[in-house]
């Protein structure tokens, strides 16, 4: 199972576990990293762009706490970590395993690296 670390500058890392739901997008994903961008918050999400401009695979206009999504529209990795959904449908690409409270502490402006987990 691909293992993204998800590094949050300054307040500590979480781990996202890639699954099967829309493995397209999370390949696509997966090649592109590292990633860092600076992150935006939507409710209890915690969103940012990242360098993939792919179309849905197959989108959900649902989404549960440590749900980790790509939005197509603004090419956008998403982290859920409350009750807030979707804005509009997105592709799950996997799930938080370890640290989800961590997303609670980011504000916006904050810095985020994804790496692949070694």
């Amino acid at each position: 199972m691909r293992q993204i670390e998800i590094e949050i500058k300054g307040k500590g890392k979480a781990l996202a576990a890639l699954d099967d739901r829309n493995p397209g997008i999370a390949e696509a994903l997966w090649q592109k990293l590292p990633i860092e961008a600076k992150a935006n918050i939507w409710g209890e999400e915690v969103y940012f762009e990242v360098p993939l401009e792919k179309e849905d695979e197959r989108p959900t206009p649902a989404s549960s706490a440590g749900d980790v999504s790509y939005w197509s529209p603004g090419s956008a990795f998403c982290i859920f970590f409350g009750q807030t959904q979707p804005y509009s449908p997105v592709n799950h690409l996997g799930r938080i395993a370890e640290g989800l409270d961590l997303f609670k502490e980011v504000r916006a402006g904050d810095r985020i690296v994804l790496n692949r987990k070694r």
